[in-house]
């Protein structure tokens, strides 16, 4: 449903509820064209999560690198992608979507950029681990929360889907390019890739990015008009207060545990230690690389589903299914690592994609049935749960290598944990029987 009329600003500069609101004709709510912009952008940016997992074994045999070494800069890079998640939130609520995600994009092209010059490992720390931390944090999923809260009321879940999907999207897009390039060309030229992937975005977000349905003076789709906020000022302490009001409730923590597992299990450790991994049993990094990408396209229609599922059964009870599937999926998976790609490991790569961040519409689901208004600034500070359980394995599945000169051990660890997040999941109470303080 669209209606329009000239917004009248407030005394703070918000917009008001017009006095006799018009409908306007539209075959296409603006909503719409928002969530398609805002896909396209994080599938630009997405190329930095892509990298990782190749640049091991080169960063490795040219520099002479531990695994452990380069997984701490690939894991400070996850888990900075997390913490700035929550702030980010809050900074758009004070300046606006647009301002932010252009600094971000800007700020990851400095980083990948950087890293061309490298020789020492705090070098990549800084480059990779700090700056593109930092600036793909702002790209976060908080970012698909804020469009999702201010655009739309209707199909929120399966909007939520499509845009997580986008990720994967890119992984899809850029990670066999990669490959080739880091096969044929060296890690240096896949690593000015990833820059000039997030600077053509930089773009779309100024001329094309809108951010509130007030400012063109609609509603949301599926919504009622509601006019603009006045800037949230005090954008870091805003974040910081949701965290502890949202530290005193039970699911937070439930939900914060679970996602550092759901982050341990894809980004800190499939994405980053499958390539190598799968190395280690003879298989060429391109065609690994080509399976990892096979992953990001089941997993759009993976997400996607997730959303349309998200909006019609229990997100507790999906949670519980996607982790225990989850789980079962990685104690197999040291089994069938082998110098070609046999059809079990083909049921592998579907599976997992299948599941990969088909977790993120429920957790998103949850935080919003909780916090309120607060929900994108929670789920950021979820993320950065999801974020700090990917950095730790990011940096553990390195080490556990370099001491075992196996990555089975941590395989199946990783298969067990997920046990204990699919139990987290269950036992979260819905909102009607309220979230107990702890």
């Amino acid at each position: 449903m669209t209606q329009t009329s000239t917004p009248v600003p407030d005394a703070d500069g918000a917009s008001a509820p017009p006095s006799a609101p018009r409908p306007r004709a539209a075959r296409i709510h603006p909503a719409w064209w928002v969530a398609a912009v805002s896909f396209v952008t994080v599938m630009s940016a997405a190329a930095f999560t892509a990298a990782p997992g190749l640049f091991v074994e080169p960063l490795n045999a040219e520099l002479g690198w531990s695994r452990a070494t380069i997984g701490f800069g690939v894991g400070l890079q996850v888990i900075l992608y997390g913490l700035t998640a929550p702030f980010a939130a809050a900074l758009m609520d004070r300046f606006g979507m647009r301002p932010v995600v252009t600094a971000a994009l800007v700020v990851i092209t400095v980083g990948a950029l950087s890293t061309v010059w490298m020789s020492e490992p705090w070098q990549f720390i800084l480059g990779w681990g700090l700056l593109v931390g930092v600036g793909s944090g702002s790209m976060a999923l908080a970012f698909t929360a804020t469009v999702t809260g201010r655009w739309f009321v209707a199909r929120r879940g399966l909007v939520s889907g499509v845009l997580t999907a986008a990720t994967a999207s890119g992984q899809l897009v850029f990670l066999p390019l990669l490959a080739w390039i880091v096969e044929n060309q060296g890690w240096r030229p896949a690593s000015v890739t990833v820059a000039i992937a997030a600077l053509v975005a930089i773009p779309l977000v100024l001329f094309l990015l809108r951010d509130h349905p007030a400012d063109l003076g609609l509603a949301p789709y599926g919504g009622e008009y509601v006019p603009k906020p006045a800037p949230a000022r005090g954008s870091a302490k805003r974040a910081v207060t949701a965290l502890f009001d949202a530290a005193r409730t039970g699911p937070f923590w439930l939900l914060a545990g679970a996602f550092a597992i759901c982050g341990a299990t894809t980004n800190g450790l499939v994405r980053t230690h499958f390539i190598p991994g799968a190395h280690d049993h003879g298989m060429p990094i391109t065609v690994a690389a080509s399976l990892l990408a096979v992953i990001g396209v089941v997993d759009v229609i993976g997400t996607i589903g997730s959303g349309w599922l998200t909006d019609r059964y229990s997100p507790r009870v999906l949670l519980g299914v996607y982790y225990t599937l989850r789980g079962i999926a990685l104690l197999f998976l040291p089994s069938l690592m082998a110098p070609s790609v046999e059809l079990p490991m083909v049921f592998f790569i579907v599976f997992y994609g299948l599941d990969w961040v088909a977790t993120v519409p429920p957790t998103l689901a949850l935080c919003r049935e909780f916090y309120g208004e607060d929900a994108p600034i929670v789920f950021g500070w979820v993320l950065a749960s999801h974020q700090i359980g990917a950095g730790v394995v990011a940096f553990a599945g390195g080490l556990v290598r370099d001491l075992t000169g196996s990555y089975d051990a941590v395989w199946y660890g990783a298969g067990v944990l997920c046990a204990g997040a699919a139990l987290m999941s269950l036992v979260i109470r819905s909102r009607r029987a309220d979230a107990t303080s702890v």
